[in-house]
Protein backbone atom coordinates (compact mmCIF):
# COMPACT_ATOMS: atom_id res chain seq x y z
CA UNK A 1 0.00 0.00 0.00
CA UNK A 2 1.35 3.39 -0.90
CA UNK A 3 2.50 5.49 1.72
CA UNK A 4 0.24 8.99 1.76
CA UNK A 5 2.03 11.55 2.25
CA UNK A 6 -0.39 14.55 1.18
CA UNK A 7 -0.57 17.22 4.08
CA UNK A 8 -1.52 19.90 2.08
CA UNK A 9 -4.07 20.63 -0.74
CA UNK A 10 -2.52 23.92 -2.29
CA UNK A 11 0.41 25.56 -0.97
CA UNK A 12 -0.07 29.12 -2.44
CA UNK A 13 3.00 32.07 -2.51
CA UNK A 14 2.22 35.31 -2.92
CA UNK A 15 3.68 37.85 -5.35
CA UNK A 16 6.72 39.28 -3.95
CA UNK A 17 6.23 42.75 -1.89
CA UNK A 18 9.80 44.64 -3.20
CA UNK A 19 10.74 47.29 -1.32
CA UNK A 20 14.10 49.20 -0.90
CA UNK A 21 15.73 46.85 1.12
CA UNK A 22 13.20 43.90 1.98
CA UNK A 23 11.99 41.20 -0.45
CA UNK A 24 8.74 39.94 1.42
CA UNK A 25 6.12 37.06 1.01
CA UNK A 26 2.80 35.31 2.59
CA UNK A 27 2.52 32.01 1.84
CA UNK A 28 -0.84 30.32 2.48
CA UNK A 29 -1.50 26.90 3.46
CA UNK A 30 -4.92 25.38 2.44
CA UNK A 31 -6.37 29.17 2.65
CA UNK A 32 -5.43 28.56 6.04
CA UNK A 33 -2.12 29.17 7.69
CA UNK A 34 -0.25 32.34 6.75
CA UNK A 35 3.32 32.92 7.19
CA UNK A 36 5.18 36.27 6.35
CA UNK A 37 8.41 35.57 4.33
CA UNK A 38 11.09 38.23 4.91
CA UNK A 39 14.52 39.02 3.08
CA UNK A 40 16.22 42.16 4.12
CA UNK A 41 19.58 43.54 2.60
CA UNK A 42 22.24 45.88 3.79
CA UNK A 43 21.83 47.92 1.02
CA UNK A 44 19.60 48.89 -1.56
CA UNK A 45 18.31 46.14 -3.87
CA UNK A 46 14.97 48.02 -5.27
CA UNK A 47 16.51 48.91 -8.81
CA UNK A 48 18.94 45.77 -9.54
CA UNK A 49 18.00 44.79 -13.31
CA UNK A 50 15.04 42.18 -13.42
CA UNK A 51 14.30 42.59 -9.49
CA UNK A 52 11.01 41.15 -9.84
CA UNK A 53 12.08 38.08 -11.43
CA UNK A 54 14.69 37.54 -8.79
CA UNK A 55 12.62 38.38 -5.73
CA UNK A 56 10.13 35.65 -7.85
CA UNK A 57 12.82 32.93 -7.60
CA UNK A 58 13.53 33.69 -4.23
CA UNK A 59 10.21 33.24 -2.54
CA UNK A 60 9.54 30.29 -5.05
CA UNK A 61 12.83 27.91 -4.33
CA UNK A 62 12.27 26.78 -0.60
CA UNK A 63 9.19 25.53 -2.48
CA UNK A 64 10.85 22.57 -3.93
CA UNK A 65 11.09 21.08 -0.33
CA UNK A 66 7.38 20.25 -0.09
CA UNK A 67 6.72 18.45 -3.54
CA UNK A 68 5.88 14.96 -2.05
CA UNK A 69 3.46 16.89 0.64
CA UNK A 70 1.17 18.89 -1.81
CA UNK A 71 -1.47 18.05 -4.08
CA UNK A 72 -0.59 21.32 -5.61
CA UNK A 73 1.70 24.83 -5.16
CA UNK A 74 0.71 27.72 -6.65
CA UNK A 75 3.01 31.10 -7.67
CA UNK A 76 0.76 33.96 -7.51
CA UNK A 77 2.98 35.98 -10.16
CA UNK A 78 4.78 35.07 -13.56
CA UNK A 79 7.88 33.05 -14.41
CA UNK A 80 10.00 32.33 -17.03
CA UNK A 81 10.20 28.68 -18.83
CA UNK A 82 13.67 28.65 -17.42
CA UNK A 83 12.14 29.34 -14.09
CA UNK A 84 9.46 27.03 -14.06
CA UNK A 85 11.92 24.15 -15.56
CA UNK A 86 14.31 25.00 -12.28
CA UNK A 87 11.51 24.19 -10.07
CA UNK A 88 10.08 21.38 -11.35
CA UNK A 89 13.77 19.81 -12.18
CA UNK A 90 15.05 20.30 -8.93
CA UNK A 91 11.50 19.51 -7.32
CA UNK A 92 12.08 15.71 -8.64
CA UNK A 93 15.39 15.47 -7.69
CA UNK A 94 14.85 16.63 -4.05
CA UNK A 95 11.48 14.93 -3.59
CA UNK A 96 13.21 11.36 -4.49
CA UNK A 97 16.21 12.41 -2.03
CA UNK A 98 14.18 13.17 0.87
CA UNK A 99 12.29 9.87 0.67
CA UNK A 100 15.16 8.14 0.43
CA UNK A 101 17.12 9.31 2.68
CA UNK A 102 14.43 10.46 5.71
CA UNK A 103 11.80 7.70 4.90
CA UNK A 104 14.24 5.01 4.37
CA UNK A 105 17.49 4.80 4.65
CA UNK A 106 17.82 6.36 8.06
CA UNK A 107 15.99 6.45 11.48
CA UNK A 108 14.05 9.79 11.70
CA UNK A 109 13.64 10.67 14.94
CA UNK A 110 10.96 13.25 13.33
CA UNK A 111 8.22 10.87 12.35
CA UNK A 112 4.52 9.12 13.41
CA UNK A 113 5.45 6.11 13.68
CA UNK A 114 2.87 4.83 10.91
CA UNK A 115 4.43 6.63 8.34
CA UNK A 116 7.40 4.93 8.22
CA UNK A 117 6.85 3.22 4.80
CA UNK A 118 7.24 -1.02 4.64
CA UNK A 119 9.99 -1.19 2.29
CA UNK A 120 9.02 -4.49 0.94
CA UNK A 121 6.61 -2.21 -0.64
CA UNK A 122 7.88 0.66 -2.01
CA UNK A 123 7.50 1.47 -5.38
CA UNK A 124 9.70 4.13 -7.31
CA UNK A 125 6.24 6.30 -8.21
CA UNK A 126 6.23 6.44 -4.04
CA UNK A 127 9.63 9.23 -4.40
CA UNK A 128 8.22 11.29 -7.34
CA UNK A 129 6.68 14.79 -6.81
CA UNK A 130 3.04 15.02 -6.25
CA UNK A 131 2.68 18.11 -6.22
CA UNK A 132 0.95 19.89 -9.50
CA UNK A 133 2.95 23.09 -10.01
CA UNK A 134 0.71 26.13 -11.02
CA UNK A 135 1.61 30.29 -12.05
CA UNK A 136 0.18 32.88 -12.65
CA UNK A 137 1.58 32.77 -16.60
CA UNK A 138 4.92 32.31 -18.60
CA UNK A 139 6.63 35.14 -19.39
CA UNK A 140 9.57 36.13 -21.77
CA UNK A 141 12.21 37.79 -19.56
CA UNK A 142 16.34 37.37 -19.31
CA UNK A 143 18.76 39.20 -18.12
CA UNK A 144 21.55 41.38 -19.76
CA UNK A 145 24.37 41.35 -17.20
CA UNK A 146 28.37 42.11 -17.51
CA UNK A 147 30.15 40.25 -15.77
CA UNK A 148 33.43 40.83 -13.92
CA UNK A 149 35.23 37.11 -13.53
CA UNK A 150 37.56 38.57 -11.15
CA UNK A 151 34.70 38.90 -8.98
CA UNK A 152 33.88 36.22 -6.47
CA UNK A 153 30.81 35.69 -4.58
CA UNK A 154 31.41 33.18 -1.29
CA UNK A 155 28.58 31.89 0.76
CA UNK A 156 30.05 32.05 3.93
CA UNK A 157 28.86 30.34 6.90
CA UNK A 158 32.49 30.07 9.77
CA UNK A 159 32.85 26.50 8.52
CA UNK A 160 36.26 25.50 7.52
CA UNK A 161 35.49 25.44 3.72
CA UNK A 162 34.20 28.97 3.41
CA UNK A 163 36.99 30.26 5.63
CA UNK A 164 39.61 28.20 2.94
CA UNK A 165 37.65 29.77 -0.32
CA UNK A 166 37.84 33.35 1.30
CA UNK A 167 41.97 32.60 2.06
CA UNK A 168 42.62 31.02 -1.14
CA UNK A 169 41.27 33.91 -3.15
CA UNK A 170 42.42 36.49 -0.99
CA UNK A 171 45.84 35.23 -1.37
CA UNK A 172 45.56 35.17 -5.22
CA UNK A 173 44.59 38.25 -5.74
CA UNK A 174 40.88 37.94 -6.84
CA UNK A 175 37.79 40.79 -5.73
CA UNK A 176 36.17 38.34 -2.64
CA UNK A 177 32.93 38.67 -1.83
CA UNK A 178 31.94 37.11 1.40
CA UNK A 179 27.98 36.60 2.03
CA UNK A 180 26.18 35.52 4.96
CA UNK A 181 23.10 34.14 4.86
CA UNK A 182 21.59 35.47 9.22
CA UNK A 183 18.82 32.91 9.65
CA UNK A 184 16.55 34.06 12.52
CA UNK A 185 17.94 30.89 14.34
CA UNK A 186 20.51 29.38 16.25
CA UNK A 187 22.37 28.73 13.24
CA UNK A 188 23.70 32.34 12.68
CA UNK A 189 25.25 31.32 16.36
CA UNK A 190 27.94 29.20 14.44
CA UNK A 191 28.70 32.04 11.41
CA UNK A 192 28.56 35.09 13.94
CA UNK A 193 32.39 35.42 14.83
CA UNK A 194 33.17 34.97 11.12
CA UNK A 195 30.92 37.52 9.93
CA UNK A 196 32.13 39.70 12.87
CA UNK A 197 35.77 39.80 11.78
CA UNK A 198 34.85 39.94 8.03
CA UNK A 199 32.81 42.37 8.25
CA UNK A 200 35.01 44.74 10.25
CA UNK A 201 38.39 44.26 8.22
CA UNK A 202 36.90 43.17 4.45
CA UNK A 203 34.66 45.92 3.08
CA UNK A 204 32.62 43.74 0.63
CA UNK A 205 31.48 41.45 2.87
CA UNK A 206 27.48 41.36 3.30
CA UNK A 207 24.48 39.09 4.84
CA UNK A 208 21.22 38.95 4.16
CA UNK A 209 18.90 38.62 7.08
CA UNK A 210 15.71 36.39 6.71
CA UNK A 211 13.49 34.59 8.58
CA UNK A 212 13.38 31.41 6.72
CA UNK A 213 14.14 28.93 9.25
CA UNK A 214 11.69 30.17 10.96
CA UNK A 215 9.00 29.01 7.51
CA UNK A 216 10.61 25.67 7.87
CA UNK A 217 9.56 25.19 11.79
CA UNK A 218 6.14 26.81 10.56
CA UNK A 219 5.70 23.87 7.67
CA UNK A 220 6.70 21.18 10.09
CA UNK A 221 3.76 21.95 12.78
CA UNK A 222 1.59 21.67 9.88
CA UNK A 223 2.86 18.23 8.47
CA UNK A 224 0.72 15.25 9.90
CA UNK A 225 3.68 13.01 9.55
CA UNK A 226 6.11 15.02 11.80
CA UNK A 227 5.69 14.45 15.74
CA UNK A 228 3.81 17.59 17.09
CA UNK A 229 6.92 17.67 19.66
CA UNK A 230 10.04 18.01 17.28
CA UNK A 231 10.74 21.65 18.06
CA UNK A 232 12.27 19.80 21.52
CA UNK A 233 13.74 16.53 19.34
CA UNK A 234 17.41 17.18 18.58
CA UNK A 235 18.95 15.43 15.85
CA UNK A 236 21.88 15.75 13.49
CA UNK A 237 19.87 16.02 10.07
CA UNK A 238 16.60 17.97 9.27
CA UNK A 239 12.88 16.15 9.41
CA UNK A 240 12.42 16.85 6.10
CA UNK A 241 13.87 19.64 3.80
CA UNK A 242 17.29 18.51 1.71
CA UNK A 243 17.03 21.61 -0.94
CA UNK A 244 19.11 23.87 1.46
CA UNK A 245 22.04 25.94 -0.38
CA UNK A 246 19.47 27.11 -3.23
CA UNK A 247 17.53 29.41 -1.43
CA UNK A 248 20.48 31.15 -0.04
CA UNK A 249 22.13 31.62 -3.14
CA UNK A 250 19.16 33.02 -4.74
CA UNK A 251 18.39 35.25 -2.00
CA UNK A 252 22.28 36.50 -2.83
CA UNK A 253 21.61 37.21 -6.16
CA UNK A 254 20.14 40.85 -5.92
CA UNK A 255 23.46 41.64 -4.54
CA UNK A 256 25.54 39.04 -6.97
CA UNK A 257 23.92 41.24 -10.28
CA UNK A 258 24.42 44.43 -8.87
CA UNK A 259 28.24 43.83 -8.13
CA UNK A 260 28.42 42.42 -11.41
CA UNK A 261 30.12 39.69 -9.96
CA UNK A 262 30.86 36.74 -12.03
CA UNK A 263 31.43 33.65 -9.67
CA UNK A 264 29.29 32.16 -7.05
CA UNK A 265 31.41 29.80 -4.69
CA UNK A 266 30.12 26.87 -2.03
CA UNK A 267 32.03 25.26 0.34
CA UNK A 268 31.46 21.71 -1.61
CA UNK A 269 34.66 19.39 -0.04
CA UNK A 270 35.13 15.83 -1.78
CA UNK A 271 32.60 13.51 -2.05
CA UNK A 272 33.83 9.64 -2.46
CA UNK A 273 32.91 8.54 -6.36
CA UNK A 274 32.17 5.27 -5.07
CA UNK A 275 29.25 5.76 -2.81
CA UNK A 276 26.26 3.93 -4.69
CA UNK A 277 24.27 6.27 -6.41
CA UNK A 278 20.50 4.26 -6.06
CA UNK A 279 18.80 2.80 -2.90
CA UNK A 280 15.94 0.28 -3.65
CA UNK A 281 16.55 1.28 -7.43
CA UNK A 282 16.11 5.16 -6.42
CA UNK A 283 18.36 7.77 -7.83
CA UNK A 284 19.55 9.87 -4.45
CA UNK A 285 22.11 11.97 -3.43
CA UNK A 286 22.59 11.03 0.09
CA UNK A 287 20.89 14.33 1.15
CA UNK A 288 23.28 16.55 -0.42
CA UNK A 289 22.44 17.27 -4.03
CA UNK A 290 22.96 20.82 -3.30
CA UNK A 291 26.99 20.49 -2.45
CA UNK A 292 27.09 17.95 -5.81
CA UNK A 293 28.92 18.81 -8.95
CA UNK A 294 25.14 17.99 -10.71
CA UNK A 295 23.90 20.79 -9.00
CA UNK A 296 26.76 23.09 -9.92
CA UNK A 297 26.67 22.08 -13.99
CA UNK A 298 22.77 23.05 -13.37
CA UNK A 299 22.91 25.99 -11.71
CA UNK A 300 25.62 27.32 -14.11
CA UNK A 301 22.94 26.31 -17.13
CA UNK A 302 20.21 27.88 -15.66
CA UNK A 303 22.18 31.40 -14.61
CA UNK A 304 23.49 31.09 -18.95
CA UNK A 305 19.99 30.47 -20.08
CA UNK A 306 18.93 33.54 -18.29
CA UNK A 307 21.37 35.78 -19.45
CA UNK A 308 22.88 36.43 -15.89
CA UNK A 309 26.36 34.10 -16.95
CA UNK A 310 27.37 33.47 -13.37
CA UNK A 311 29.45 30.46 -12.61
CA UNK A 312 28.71 28.13 -9.61
CA UNK A 313 31.32 25.84 -8.28
CA UNK A 314 33.49 25.05 -5.48
CA UNK A 315 36.81 25.45 -5.04
CA UNK A 316 37.67 23.13 -2.22
CA UNK A 317 36.20 20.04 -4.04
CA UNK A 318 38.90 17.86 -5.00
CA UNK A 319 40.47 17.72 -1.81
CA UNK A 320 39.14 16.18 1.31
CA UNK A 321 38.01 17.57 5.20
CA UNK A 322 41.36 16.39 6.53
CA UNK A 323 42.98 18.87 3.99
CA UNK A 324 40.51 21.39 4.46
CA UNK A 325 41.18 21.56 7.86
CA UNK A 326 45.13 21.10 7.30
CA UNK A 327 45.36 24.18 5.06
CA UNK A 328 43.24 26.48 7.06
CA UNK A 329 45.11 25.56 10.19
CA UNK A 330 48.64 25.81 8.92
CA UNK A 331 48.06 28.58 6.17
CA UNK A 332 45.19 30.74 7.53
CA UNK A 333 45.31 30.71 11.38
CA UNK A 334 43.94 34.40 11.11
CA UNK A 335 41.03 32.77 9.53
CA UNK A 336 41.29 29.28 11.84
CA UNK A 337 40.05 31.00 15.28
CA UNK A 338 36.79 31.88 13.85
CA UNK A 339 35.75 28.24 12.32
CA UNK A 340 32.66 27.06 14.05
CA UNK A 341 31.69 23.89 13.11
CA UNK A 342 29.07 22.81 15.15
CA UNK A 343 25.16 21.62 15.02
CA UNK A 344 24.29 23.33 18.84
CA UNK A 345 26.45 26.43 19.55
CA UNK A 346 26.66 28.32 22.56
CA UNK A 347 27.38 31.81 23.81
CA UNK A 348 30.02 31.66 26.98
CA UNK A 349 32.36 34.54 27.84
CA UNK A 350 31.33 37.32 25.37
CA UNK A 351 32.08 34.50 23.07
CA UNK A 352 30.46 31.52 20.33
CA UNK A 353 31.75 28.08 21.61
CA UNK A 354 30.99 24.77 20.01
CA UNK A 355 29.36 21.90 22.01
CA UNK A 356 32.08 19.19 21.33
CA UNK A 357 30.03 16.77 21.17
CA UNK A 358 27.64 16.27 18.30
CA UNK A 359 28.77 14.49 15.20
CA UNK A 360 30.01 17.95 13.60
CA UNK A 361 32.27 18.80 16.61
CA UNK A 362 34.23 15.21 16.69
CA UNK A 363 35.10 15.18 13.19
CA UNK A 364 36.48 18.59 13.54
CA UNK A 365 38.74 18.02 16.39
CA UNK A 366 39.68 14.83 15.03
CA UNK A 367 40.94 16.46 11.38
CA UNK A 368 42.33 19.35 13.98
CA UNK A 369 44.17 16.40 16.19
CA UNK A 370 44.79 14.35 12.95
CA UNK A 371 46.64 17.43 11.44
CA UNK A 372 48.69 17.94 14.63
CA UNK A 373 46.85 20.94 15.74
CA UNK A 374 45.07 22.38 19.16
CA UNK A 375 41.33 21.92 18.55
CA UNK A 376 41.19 24.76 22.04
CA UNK A 377 42.44 27.48 19.57
CA UNK A 378 38.72 27.44 18.17
CA UNK A 379 37.03 27.17 21.61
CA UNK A 380 37.02 23.53 22.52
CA UNK A 381 37.97 22.23 26.13
CA UNK A 382 40.19 20.04 27.23
CA UNK A 383 37.63 17.28 27.94
CA UNK A 384 36.48 17.66 24.80
CA UNK A 385 39.55 15.91 23.27
CA UNK A 386 39.69 14.14 26.65
CA UNK A 387 36.98 12.47 25.49
CA UNK A 388 36.85 12.14 22.13
CA UNK A 389 36.81 8.62 22.25
CA UNK A 390 33.68 7.87 24.31
CA UNK A 391 31.79 10.59 22.36
CA UNK A 392 33.12 8.93 19.39
CA UNK A 393 31.84 5.15 20.06
CA UNK A 394 28.06 6.61 20.33
CA UNK A 395 27.63 8.61 17.15
CA UNK A 396 28.37 8.05 13.61
CA UNK A 397 30.76 10.46 12.04
CA UNK A 398 29.18 11.90 8.82
CA UNK A 399 32.50 11.02 6.77
CA UNK A 400 33.40 9.01 3.62
CA UNK A 401 34.33 5.38 5.48
CA UNK A 402 37.98 6.02 3.72
CA UNK A 403 38.39 8.73 5.40
CA UNK A 404 36.72 8.10 8.61
CA UNK A 405 39.69 4.92 8.62
CA UNK A 406 42.12 7.19 7.53
CA UNK A 407 41.85 10.01 10.52
CA UNK A 408 41.34 7.07 12.68
CA UNK A 409 44.22 5.88 11.70
CA UNK A 410 45.98 9.10 11.97
CA UNK A 411 44.61 9.32 15.34
CA UNK A 412 45.89 5.79 16.54
CA UNK A 413 49.28 7.08 16.15
CA UNK A 414 48.90 9.84 18.52
CA UNK A 415 48.06 7.32 21.69
CA UNK A 416 43.80 7.10 20.56
CA UNK A 417 42.46 3.98 20.56
CA UNK A 418 40.44 3.97 17.73
CA UNK A 419 40.49 1.43 15.27
CA UNK A 420 42.02 2.68 11.58
CA UNK A 421 43.17 1.45 8.33
CA UNK A 422 45.35 3.54 6.35
CA UNK A 423 44.06 5.19 2.56
CA UNK A 424 46.68 7.38 0.84
CA UNK A 425 43.88 8.75 -1.22
CA UNK A 426 42.57 10.93 1.27
CA UNK A 427 45.92 13.06 1.43
CA UNK A 428 45.39 13.73 -2.71
CA UNK A 429 44.04 15.56 -5.20
CA UNK A 430 41.11 13.99 -6.70
CA UNK A 431 40.00 14.24 -10.25
CA UNK A 432 37.10 12.49 -11.15
CA UNK A 433 33.23 11.98 -11.63
CA UNK A 434 32.59 13.76 -8.21
CA UNK A 435 34.92 16.21 -8.25
CA UNK A 436 35.72 17.01 -12.60
CA UNK A 437 38.18 19.73 -13.27
CA UNK A 438 36.38 21.14 -15.76
CA UNK A 439 34.26 23.34 -13.15
CA UNK A 440 37.25 24.82 -11.94
CA UNK A 441 37.98 27.76 -14.60
CA UNK A 442 41.30 27.50 -15.99
CA UNK A 443 42.43 31.09 -14.63
CA UNK A 444 41.52 29.11 -10.66
CA UNK A 445 43.70 26.45 -11.51
CA UNK A 446 46.95 27.94 -9.89
CA UNK A 447 45.26 27.12 -6.27
CA UNK A 448 47.08 23.31 -6.54
CA UNK A 449 49.97 25.06 -6.56
CA UNK A 450 48.91 25.85 -3.22
CA UNK A 451 47.22 22.53 -2.62
CA UNK A 452 50.29 21.01 -4.10
CA UNK A 453 52.07 21.90 -0.66
CA UNK A 454 49.79 20.15 1.35
CA UNK A 455 48.95 17.13 -0.38
CA UNK A 456 50.79 13.51 -1.02
CA UNK A 457 49.75 13.89 -4.89
CA UNK A 458 46.79 13.54 -6.97
CA UNK A 459 44.60 10.87 -8.13
CA UNK A 460 41.52 9.84 -10.58
CA UNK A 461 39.13 7.34 -10.61
CA UNK A 462 40.10 4.29 -12.85
CA UNK A 463 38.35 0.69 -13.55
CA UNK A 464 37.00 1.09 -9.66
CA UNK A 465 40.53 2.01 -8.18
CA UNK A 466 42.09 5.62 -7.27
CA UNK A 467 45.04 6.11 -9.87
CA UNK A 468 48.00 8.20 -9.63
CA UNK A 469 48.45 11.47 -11.74
CA UNK A 470 52.04 11.49 -11.79
CA UNK A 471 52.20 14.54 -13.87
CA UNK A 472 49.48 16.24 -12.36
CA UNK A 473 51.17 19.20 -11.20
CA UNK A 474 53.14 20.05 -13.94
CA UNK A 475 50.63 19.99 -16.25
CA UNK A 476 49.00 22.61 -14.49
CA UNK A 477 51.88 25.07 -14.48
Amino acid sequence: MTLDLITFSEIRVEKPIIEKNKISTVITLDSRDRFNLVFTYQENIENVEGIKNIASMIVSVPMINYGLFSERIYFDYPLTKEDVDYIKYNMDIISADIYVNRFLRVNNPYLIEKYIPDKNSVKTEDTKTKAKMEYESVEDFKFNVKNDYRKVAILSSGGKESLLTFGLLNEMGYDVHPMFFNESGGHWKTALPAYRYFSENFKNTTKVWSNLDRFYLFMLDHMKFIKKNHRRIWSDNYPVRLFIFGPYIFSFLPLILKRNIGHILLGSEYDDVRSEKYYMGIRHYYGIYDQSADFDYYDTDYFKNMGMNIKQWSLVRPITGLIVERILMKRYPDLFKYQRSCHSCHYENNDVYPCGECSKCLGIISFILANDGDPRAINYKDEHVTNLEKNISRTVLKLDQDEKEHVFYLLSKKNFHLEGREHDHVEKIHIDESSPLELIPKDFRKVFQIYREYVKGAVKFENGEFVEISDFFDKLI
